[in-house]
């Protein structure tokens, strides 16, 4: 990147261009930018959203149908009703829904289900036993889905606090688990959960 900054001997020539037009196009290039920012928002007057056999979710917006899409939140650890974001598998935002409020019940059930199961984290309720080994914690834990034992690769960001007391536990496999107090823990639980932080 540097080597052609600084080599100018062998540039090509730059060419005059007419008067304007470098403006005209840095004008052009804001526009652009300003309108690959515009979020569209879904109301239930564009959208209709359906669900397949398959349980897959399908939405409709102004007509264009779109098949296979997920429901992403922008705050998922702290309000799962407000700014979802609809995108394909490729991780294209189809458009944005700025509160389940707006949708009539059945409709914001619906959106409310598909985002239980993409941000599935069962809670810890107890730390049984954490063991600390070359690189990885190895955890035993009762969960609101029952006794779970994972494995946490140490360091990174794989256990961290996404609101004052909660903490947020993702294992090897992607999986993510939720301290929702950590205050609520015993002594011996958060010691052993502060080697982890």
């Amino acid at each position: 990147m540097t080597t052609a900054v600084t080599e100018t001997e062998n540039a090509p020539e730059k060419k005059s261009m007419p008067v304007g037009t470098e403006k005209g196009s840095e004008r052009n290039n804001e526009s652009d930018l300003a309108g690959a920012a515009q979020i569209r928002y879904m109301t239930p007057a564009n959208t209709k959203f359906d669900i397949t056999e398959g349980r897959m979710l399908n939405v409709t917006i102004d007509g264009v149908q779109t098949d296979s899409v997920y429901v992403h939140c922008s705050f998922p650890h702290t309000n799962k009703r407000i700014y979802l974001s609809i995108r394909t598998f490729e991780n294209k935002e189809i458009g944005m829904i700025r509160s389940l409020d707006e949708f009539p019940p059945d409709v914001a059930v619906l959106l409310e289900e598909q985002v239980r199961v993409r941000y599935f984290a069962p809670e810890i309720t107890r730390v049984i036993k954490i063991k600390d080994e070359f690189g990885y914690s190895y955890w035993e834990t009762e969960t609101t889905s029952g006794i779970c034992r994972f494995t946490v690769r140490s360091g990174g960001s794989n256990a961290k606090l996404v609101g004052e007391n909660r903490l947020l536990v993702t294992d090897v496999d992607g999986n993510r688990f939720v301290i929702p107090d950590l205050e609520k823990l015993s002594d011996k639980e958060y010691r052993m959960v502060e080697m982890c932080m």
